[in-house]
């Protein structure tokens, strides 16, 4: 069995879930988010109680379960897979997800226009990137992004996308990288010899 597939997923107060047509929807209060469930795997839903309650006692409003049939790979693989998920869109639509992006160099800075940013890291323009709809961009200080939306998925291709603009390179760490990634650096040729 699974480890993670037979974690039963627990739906807070205020997040409507609902399963029609093999089509799951989860909203609340940052949105809503649908997926697809392969008719491989099994999604049932209950009411909450006592046994399910987290850390804090808190007893949630429904408690999903993802089963699946037999032990073919492919369905051992859906099984986690499924469960993840439907974890990553009640976590969504309730705190939501966010990339911190940090930009190193000199001269190099992001400013704020409209909905998306404009990032000026060595080309001779600046870039501009537009945020798709359901994630947010936002420019705390002139060398750090934030990216921030309900889709796990989303925020993290919009993340990647930035940071694929001018990767960090590996003599002077120069460019975007997620907020603590380590850069491994090389030796100059000074140093080598």
């Amino acid at each position: 069995m699974s480890r993670i597939g037979k974690e039963p997923v627990a739906v807070p107060n205020g997040v409507d879930v609902t399963l029609a047509d093999g089509v799951l929807s989860v909203t609340g209060p940052k949105g809503t988010l649908t997926q697809e469930i392969d008719p491989a795997v099994t999604v049932t839903m209950a009411e909450g109680t006592e046994d399910d309650a987290d850390a804090d006692g808190v007893v949630p409003a429904q408690v999903i379960t993802v089963t699946r049939g037999d032990d073919e790979p492919k369905n051992r693989a859906l099984h986690g897979l499924t469960r993840a998920l439907i974890a990553n869109m009640v976590t969504g639509v309730t705190t939501g997800f966010e990339r911190r992006l940090e930009i190193v160099g000199v001269g190099y800075r992001a400013a704020k226009r409209g909905s998306g940013v404009q990032v000026q890291v060595g080309y001779s323009h600046p870039v501009n990137v537009q945020a798709p709809e359901g994630v947010a961009l936002d420019v705390p200080t002139p060398t750090q992004i934030t990216v921030s939306g309900a889709n796990k998925q989303h925020v993290g291709q919009v993340a990647a996308d930035i940071r694929a603009i001018r990767k960090p390179e590996p003599y002077k760490g120069k460019g975007i990288r997620y907020a603590g990634e380590p850069v491994r650096r090389k030796a100059g040729k000074a140093a080598g010899t």
